[in-house]
C-alpha cells in the first residue's frame, strides 16, 4: 500500500519575491483508501442561471443536483384552486431583507416548473411533514409524481423525495410538542407519512425515486436522540442526509471561515454519523450546508475568502465519505454561489446586508464562492461524470496549506492537484503579502510527471466581495459566461509552485 503523503517544511513563509521552500509527496497512483468522487460533489429559466449551471457541467460532465424545498417544504400546502403558487411573506427587516415565505400554497403546475431546468438535472423535492398534515404531503407527492410523468420533464430526473426538513427542531419551533418529540416518535410518524407518500409516488419501483430521510438540523451522534444512529436504532433505514452550517457566534470573521483547522473540526464531528450510515449500505449526503446561519454573515459569507472555504470544505468532506454537499441558497442570501438561484428572472432592489434601498436594481451575478465551485469542477474533470475520479488529501503540516491529488480511472499516474493557502490577506492588513513555495516528491511505482499546467484563483484580498479571476477570467458578467483571456502557465514539475496568501492553484500534470 502506498504511504500517506508527507510534507517537509524547510523554512517559514516570507515575501512573495522569495517564498519559503515546502516539499510535499504525491503518490504516483491512487492509494487504495482514496475515495471516488461524485461529479455532483458540490451540490443550487433565466439565461444567467442556466449558464451558471452549465459552466460547472462543462468542467465535470454533469450538472449539480438540486434540492428544492428545505425550510419552505414544511410551510407548503396544496390546493387544486391554485395553478402555480400563492405565497405569504413576513415583513422584511434590516437583518433579513429577503425573508423566506411563511406560507406557500401550490397547485398542479408548480412542480412542472422543473421543465425549465437543463437536460440532465437531478432533483430532490421535499414535501410537508412539519405541519403534521398527511393530506398535504399526499397531494404534494401525487402532484410531483404527475409532473415528472409529463413528457415535458423527461430530461429531468426526480431522484429523491424528502419528507420534512430539520425535523429534530420541530419540538422547538412549534411543529411538535417538545415534551413528546423524540427520535422514536419521529421514526413512527415519518414512517406513516412515508408509507402514504410511497404508495402515491410508486417509490417501491427499484428504478424510481427513493426517500431522503433523516434531514436533521444537527446531530447528537448517539443512538438515543436525533441522529442517523438514533434513527437506525429506532428502525428507520433510508438515505441519510446530514446538515452543517457554521455557527459563527456574535462576531464571524473571514479568517475563521477560511481556517483549515475549523473546517476539519466542524466536519470531523460527523465521522460517526457517516460510518453508521455507510454500515447500512447507504450514502451520506450533506443535504443542507453553507457558511453561517441566518442566510450568511455580511462581509464574510459573501467574501472572496468564502471561495477557498467552499473548495477546501467540499473536498475534505469527500475524504470523510460525504457523497454530495448541497449548499443552501436563496434570493437575497449572503452565502450563495449565484443570485438569484431561481428558475425565473429576478432582481434585488434592497441591500442583502442591511435592507437599505439600492440606487439601482442589482442584476443576477455570481458571488465569490462560485469561483470555488469552478476550481472544484476543473479539479474533478470530465471523468467525474463516469464515477471515475478518486482523490486523496495531501499531508501538509502547515497550518494554512491544504491540498488534494486527483486520479482518473485507467490513467497511469496522478492527473491533477489542488493547493489552497487559507491564510487571510486582508484589505486592512499591514505588511507584504507572503507566499509559500511547494515542491513535490512523488512516491510509489510508475513514472513521475515532468511538466504541469498551472491555473490560479486570483484574489485581491480575502475580504473583497468581487474582482476574483479564475485562470485569468472573470465570471462576474451579465450572463455568467467568462470574460478575459485564459491564463495557464506550463512549468517543469521540478520547479515547484508558489502559492500566495488567500490563493488556490490547480496543477494539471502532463
Amino acid at each position: 500500500m502506498l504511504s500517506l503523503l508527507a510534507l517537509t517544511v524547510f523554512a517559514c513563509s516570507h515575501s512573495a519575491s522569495a517564498g519559503s521552500a515546502i516539499s510535499v509527496s504525491i503518490p504516483i497512483s491512487a492509494p487504495s483508501a482514496a475515495p471516488t468522487l461524485d461529479p455532483a460533489l458540490l451540490s443550487a429559466p433565466n439565461t444567467f442561471f442556466l449558464n451558471a449551471l452549465d459552466n460547472l457541467a462543462q468542467r465535470t460532465g454533469a450538472l449539480p443536483w438540486l434540492r428544492i424545498g428545505a425550510d419552505s417544504e414544511d410551510h407548503t400546502d396544496f390546493s387544486f384552486r391554485v395553478q402555480i403558487s400563492e405565497t405569504i411573506f413576513p415583513a422584511s427587516s434590516a437583518g433579513t431583507p429577503y425573508p423566506e415565505a411563511s406560507n406557500i400554497t401550490v397547485g398542479l403546475d408548480y412542480y412542472k416548473l422543473a421543465k425549465w431546468l437543463p437536460a440532465g438535472t437531478h432533483v430532490i423535492w421535499g414535501v410537508n411533514f412539519g405541519t403534521d398534515n398527511l393530506t398535504a404531503a399526499f397531494l404534494e407527492a401525487r402532484a410531483i409524481t404527475d409532473a415528472f410523468a409529463d413528457p415535458a420533464l423527461a430530461h429531468v430526473t426526480l431522484e429523491l423525495i424528502e419528507v420534512g426538513n430539520e425535523a429534530d427542531l420541530y419540538g422547538g419551533n412549534g411543529h411538535r410538542a417538545a415534551s413528546t418529540w423524540t427520535i422514536g416518535e419521529y421514526v413512527k410518524e415519518w414512517t406513516g407519512f412515508a408509507t402514504n407518500v410511497s404508495a402515491v409516488a410508486n417509490l417501491s419501483d427499484p428504478s424510481g425515486p427513493k426517500f431522503f430521510g433523516c434531514a436533521f438540523g444537527d446531530s447528537s451522534h448517539s443512538t438515543s436522540s436525533f441522529s442517523p444512529q438514533g434513527a437506525i436504532a429506532s428502525g428507520l433505514l433510508e438515505s441519510a442526509p446530514g446538515k452543517l452550517i457554521t455557527d459563527g457566534g456574535s462576531n464571524p470573521q473571514v479568517q475563521n471561515l477560511m481556517s483549515k483547522s475549523a473546517i476539519r473540526s466542524s466536519l470531523d464531528a460527523f465521522v460517526p454519523d457517516i460510518a453508521a450510515v455507510h454500515a447500512q449500505g447507504l450514502d451520506y449526503v450533506l443535504g443542507e450546508t453553507n457558511s453561517y446561519y441566518g442566510h450568511g454573515a455580511p462581509g464574510v459569507s459573501d467574501s472572496a475568502g468564502a471561495a477557498l472555504w467552499a473548495l477546501d470544505y467540499t473536498l475534505y468532506a469527500a475524504q470523510l465519505g460525504v457523497k454530495r454537499a448541497h449548499f443552501h441558497e436563496g434570493v437575497g442570501y449572503k452565502r450563495v454561489f449565484r443570485l438569484p438561484p431561481k428558475i425565473q428572472p429576478a432582481t434585488l432592489t434592497h441591500s442583502v446586508d442591511n435592507g437599505s434601498a439600492l440606487a439601482a436594481p442589482l442584476a443576477p451575478h455570481v458571488q465569490p464562492a462560485y469561483y470555488g465551485a469552478l476550481v472544484l469542477g476543473e479539479a474533478l474533470g470530465a471523468s467525474a461524470a463516469r464515477g471515475a475520479v478518486r482523490a486523496v488529501e495531501l499531508n501538509f503540516s502547515d497550518a494554512f496549506l491544504a491540498g488534494y491529488a486527483f486520479y482518473d480511472a485507467g490513467a497511469a499516474r496522478v492527473a491533477r492537484a489542488v493547493l489552497i493557502n487559507s491564510q487571510a490577506f486582508l484589505a486592512a492588513g499591514n505588511g507584504t503579502r507572503t507566499s509559500r513555495n511547494v515542491t513535490f516528491a512523488f512516491s510509489g511505482a510508475g513514472e513521475a510527471p515532468a511538466q504541469m499546467a498551472v491555473r490560479r484563483l486570483a484574489i485581491g484580498h480575502a475580504d473583497d466581495t468581487s474582482g476574483l479571476r479564475w485562470a485569468g477570467q472573470s465570471f462576474e458578467t451579465p450572463d455568467a459566461r467568462p470574460s478575459g483571456a485564459l491564463s495557464v502557465q506550463t512549468v517543469g514539475v521540478d520547479e515547484g509552485v508558489s502559492i500566495a496568501e488567500t490563493e488556490a492553484v490547480l496543477l494539471s500534470f502532463e
